[in-house]
């Protein structure tokens, strides 16, 4: 094995948490007394079956107790500090490893505001070693979850045999506004709170080599002209945050999912089809959809993405390792073979990394 390929970072370890509760999407159209025919459409026919959701309090009418900012921020902060707890402790037992060992722990989320950062509250939180470096990536949308570990394999590639953790945890009831129009339907009816996280490390294999691959490149792409086509900001009608999703963004996605994945294949001797896995973010039906036309795959090749979305929702920007997971589950990759990994979010932006086992 040369140099360059012991500091690779290799994925260890992945796990995943969600919040206590999910609810169907009639259940949800029931909670929030949803009649309008066009909105109920959205919902129903968004190829989701269920979601885990924080919803607010019944108001003793049928309806729901809208939520200030305020108290959203209070449900992103415990909810995230819940969910990514979980879905550390469980990364860390598939990896073999202990909390003991991390070394560099970057939290990821963007349904939410918190100073200090994620990283800082779980460490306090689970007693993590004073001396782990951390970093938070905040407000980079569903996307954010490559952002991190491009930066994380830099780190470990850089601290040899050091143990490093990306945490991706979206409360996305946190984000989500009560009212019947169509701007927030959309929003409404895709996403749901979860939390993921990865392990890496460099270095040479054991004897028993990990089950993980290498993390081998990165590539990305910015939208710049639809810049405005997923945004998280502030709606003066309701006072507080929301999200919006322009309805054509699934076309503007998949236009672009071809230019960036070959940029990411360059020079590496590999087309397309010499993937054996693709592991794309859930981002909607819609967006799936169009990522599979364009880059000519089959519904089998984003079984793991179709199956996190109807199970889950839309959990942001975790939501390509809840489908990794289940690709580890299977027990289906073999030595040498390569995986593409693909989100995409605000910016607009699209990011993908190339991995073999």
């Amino acid at each position: 094995m040369t140099l360059a390929a012991e500091l690779r970072p290799r994925a260890l370890g992945v796990g995943t948490a969600v919040t206590s509760t999910s609810y169907t999407q009639q259940e949800v159209l029931d909670a929030f007394e949803i009649t309008d025919p066009k909105i109920r459409s959205v919902f129903l026919n968004s190829a989701i079956d269920r979601r885990h959701l924080t919803l607010p309090p019944p108001d003793g009418k049928g309806g729901r107790v809208p939520e200030p900012q305020g108290d959203l921020l209070d449900k992103h902060k415990a909810k995230a500090i819940e969910m990514g707890a979980e879905a550390l402790r469980a990364c860390l037992k598939r990896a073999g490893a202990e909390l003991a060992e991390l070394r560099h722990l970057c939290c990821v989320t963007s349904t939410g505001l918190l100073t200090p950062g994620l990283s800082a509250l779980l460490i306090k939180e689970l007693g993590i070693d004073r001396h782990c470096s951390r970093s938070d990536i905040v407000g980079m949308g569903c996307n954010a979850g490559l952002n991190a570990l491009g930066v994380v394999a830099g780190w470990a590639a850089a601290h040899p045999g050091e143990l490093a953790v990306v945490l991706c945890a979206e409360a996305c009831s946190a984000a989500y506004a009560i009212d019947t129009t169509m701007r927030t339907a959309v929003v409404n009816s895709l996403f749901g709170d979860g939390a993921s996280a990865i392990a890496l490390r460099s270095g040479p294999d054991g004897v028993a080599d990990p089950e993980g691959p290498r993390i081998l490149k990165f590539a990305s792409r910015i939208i710049p002209d639809a810049s405005d086509a997923m945004r998280y900001d502030w709606d003066r009608e309701q006072g507080r945050f929301s999200f919006y999703l322009d309805p054509q963004i699934p076309y503007v996605v998949g236009a672009h999912a071809e230019l960036v994945v070959d940029r990411l294949l360059a020079d590496t001797g590999l087309r397309r089809s010499d993937i054996s896995h693709w592991l794309v973010h859930s981002g909607g039906k819609k967006v799936i959809d169009a990522v599979v036309v364009n880059l000519g795959l089959t519904r089998y090749d984003v079984r793991h993405t179709v199956g996190v979305l109807r199970d889950y929702g839309n959990v942001s920007s975790g939501s390509f390792l809840f489908s990794y997971e289940r690709l580890l589950d299977e027990g289906v990759a073999k030595p040498g073979e390569y995986g593409v990994l693909m989100t995409m979010g605000p910016g607009s932006t699209i990011e993908t990394a190339l991995v073999q086992w």
